[in-house]
């Protein structure tokens, strides 16, 4: 369904952030894109979404495929009428309008009486985000936030998800119930995702493959859970060596000598 080949991404016409990423997410799949902070992840998406110029980015290599049709030069409407939506990192909600208004935002590509369906859709998933839908979005938690974010991109109707670090800094139960609802959707509705995240553990746990990328590069890629049971995964991202839980501290000490990057 998305399919990167040989992407290269360079900001500020010098500095190079993502380099010859290949990664494929098929149709009706959970597709996980796992690193540490900087490694290149949001950038992958940005690309996709065609809003690498907002930042003076620039895709100035490989190829971008929906469906067949490159994205590369498309503008980000064109590409949100195709069904690609993003989730993005931080939530990025219009702070002073009230939630529903946020939730309009979003299907402002849609008629009115999609519009309608498209609210009571978002409500029966997120009951919370129906009880606040007349406060103002600024003073909601940040799991609230998260919840209004993913329906605001619902609203879309999107064919591919994308969440950028959903889980970033929130509590685990909250982490839970979002993902649960995410995973739901692909179930039933057959709805594709492109997971980015930090939190391996979780992602694969949801995804059915991965990819994992460091310095802008792919270094490792297969079905989830070989990922989560790679010994290298293991140590470097979920903390674990010889099944026992390593410190964050220690875990940075490893990945100085990371064999996949030798």
């Amino acid at each position: 369904m998305l399919t990167l080949t040989n992407l290269q991404v360079l900001y500020d016409r010098s500095i190079q952030a993502v380099r010859d990423v290949s990664l494929t997410v098929p149709k009706g799949k959970v597709v996980a894109l796992l690193g540490s902070n900087g490694a290149g992840k949001s950038t992958i998406l940005k690309a996709i979404s065609g809003v690498l110029g907002q930042e003076d980015g620039e895709v100035i290599g490989g190829d971008i495929r929906f469906e067949g049709d490159s994205l590369v030069h498309a503008a980000p409407r064109a590409i949100i009428e195709r069904g690609l939506l993003q989730v993005p990192e931080g939530r990025a909600l219009f702070a002073t309008l009230t939630v529903e208004e946020n939730l309009i935002m979003g299907g402002y590509t849609r008629s009115p009486a999609e519009t309608r369906e498209g609210l009571e859709r978002v409500y029966a998933m997120f009951p919370r985000v129906k009880e606040r839908r007349k406060q103002i979005s600024g003073y909601l938690s940040g799991g609230e936030q998260q919840m209004v974010a993913i329906g605001r991109a619902l609203m879309g109707r999107p064919r591919l998800l994308m969440l950028d670090e959903p889980s970033l800094g929130l509590a685990p139960q909250i982490v839970e119930t979002i993902f649960e609802t995410v995973l739901a959707l692909n179930r039933d509705t057959g709805l594709t995702v492109l997971l980015v995240e930090q939190n391996a553990q979780v992602a694969l746990k949801a995804a059915s493959y991965g990819y994992i990328i460091e310095n802008g590069r792919i270094v490792l890629d297969g079905p989830a859970d070989k990922l989560a049971a790679n010994d290298d995964v293991q140590e470097f991202y979920l903390g674990f060596a010889a099944g026992e839980r390593k410190s964050m501290r220690d875990v940075k000490h490893y990945k100085r000598r990371k064999r996949w990057l030798s």
